[in-house]
């Protein structure tokens, strides 16, 4: 509620926010739509391999040609236009810079990235949720030690997630679960590029018209991007992952606080604390009426009597014995909204959700019988899928992380359904992010073992 009155302050002083974006794909292209409108941010610098593309990204959002004409990052500082380049390191490093926007996608390119920002003392805002799942705790504590910020990005489903479950946490209540909607089918699990544009009831021709990537949206179909969002939240919020993965019970909004709530009080949930994703259509398929598909939720419990006499009273939906309530929320705006990470970091030195345990992880699975020597293609593919496990599964099975699926090659074959383990593969032992994450794994695993003895 003060944000907008800090950055006006900000643009009456003259002395703006200065952000950098890497990335201008489909989020960091809405974030520029409103970054330009927001008083008090400076855009000064946006890095992506294609330049061209980027710069058409921002005149399509309304950029003029003097805003987007500096040379460098100097000029761009002392004119308060917008520099371009292709590399993400040199924006990093440019003078006056606050805040730097991660909106890649790469887990390995993301890495280097937030390492570099965090040795250059600046604060990041991390859309790259691949790379947060994989080794976000270990960057976040880099972070706290460098002095400088490390947040999820807000508009982004695991951010708003997050501010739920402080809103429930912060009000005195404990949360049973907390999560978001999504479309779901079993067999979505083995979708590949080839057949995702059926799903959507598109063409290929008329995808690519669109710019739409097709592993992309493969990832949203299969189940990996939902297994990401949820490891996400469950490492920001300290919530358990179920144990068997994600079961994406179909519910519609007035069924949130009866279903997502635990077995014992007639829920589908086998304890209080968990993630989980709703599906907006049943098993049968059959579209479910006031559904979540787009948005995200949290359910908690009454302390104590008199509190669920107030649910009562002011007609929150409840279970059955009027224990538990829910909140949800039925859209996400992803980068439309992003400024408002910017804002807390850069103002306030807070960040909008961040990693504070390793309690999930995502595990590539076979989405089809592989053979010896196949070379696995990551994220939204057509070998693999992204698993939820609780990151001490992860840990004790030596699972490959989804975000390490791409480029490696198998030694043997495996079935359909089998989780992939390193004595599987080809360890890609020259990667960044690799190192990082057994860097991670070295420093958080032992915690992520103690937490579920604990829990059992």
């Amino acid at each position: 509620m003060n944000l907008s009155h800090l950055l006006q302050e900000r643009a009456d002083q003259d002395r703006p926010l200065r952000v950098g974006l890497i990335g201008a794909g489909k989020f960091g292209t809405m974030f520029l739509s409103q970054v330009r409108l927001t008083k008090g941010m400076h855009l000064l610098a946006v890095a992506d391999l294609n330049v061209d593309k980027a710069l058409a990204s921002l005149i399509e959002t309304g950029w003029s040609e003097e805003q987007i004409s500096a040379a460098s990052s100097a000029k761009a500082l002392a004119n308060g236009s917008t520099w371009l380049t292709d590399d993400g390191e040199a924006l990093i490093n440019a003078g006056g810079l606050d805040v730097v926007i991660e909106a890649t996608g790469v887990p390995e390119v993301g890495i280097r990235h937030v390492l570099a920002a965090i040795e250059r003392g600046r604060h990041i805002v991390m859309v790259n949720v691949e790379a947060d799942v994989l080794v976000g705790p270990l960057l976040k504590k880099k972070a706290d030690e460098a002095g400088v910020v490390y947040s999820l990005a807000y508009g982004d489903q695991p951010s708003l997630i997050a501010e739920q479950v402080d809103w429930a946490r912060a009000a005195g209540l404990e949360v049973a679960a907390a999560g978001k909607g999504t479309l779901y089918m079993p067999e979505f699990h083995s979708s590949t590029p080839d057949t995702v544009w059926d799903h959507y009831g598109l063409t290929s021709d008329r995808a690519e018209a669109s710019g739409m990537n097709a592993k992309m949206f493969n990832s949203f179909l299969d189940g990996t991007k939902s297994a990401i969002e949820m490891a996400a939240v469950a490492n920001a919020c300290d919530l358990k992952a179920p144990q068997g993965g994600l079961a994406f019970p179909p519910c519609s909004t007035s069924q949130l606080a009866s279903n997502l709530i635990p077995k014992s009080a007639g829920g589908v949930l086998d304890e209080k604390g968990m993630v989980e994703v709703v599906s907006s259509r049943t098993r049968e398929g059959i579209d479910i009426p006031s559904d979540l598909r787009w948005g995200v939720y949290v359910t908690f419990e009454a302390p104590t009597e008199y509190v669920k006499r107030c649910f009562s009273d002011y007609g929150l939906l409840t279970s059955k014995n009027g224990d538990y309530s829910a909140l949800w929320r039925p859209y996400h705006l992803i980068g439309l909204e992003l400024g408002i990470s910017v804002a807390w970091a850069g103002l306030l030195g807070l960040p909008t959700g961040a990693p504070r345990a390793w309690n999930g992880d995502v595990v590539a699975v076979a989405k089809r019988d592989l053979e010896a020597g196949e070379e696995l293609d990551g994220e939204g593919g057509f070998t693999v899928w992204g698993r939820l496990m609780r990151a001490a599964d992860s840990l004790g099975a030596d699972a490959v992380p989804m975000g390490l699926a791409h480029g490696i090659t198998l030694k043997h074959p495996l079935p359909k359904d089998a989780v992939i383990c390193w004595s599987d593969v080809s360890a890609p032992a020259e990667s960044i992010a690799y190192k990082v994450r057994r860097e991670m794994e070295a420093e958080f695993g032992s915690a992520a073992f103690t937490a579920e003895r604990g829990a059992a």
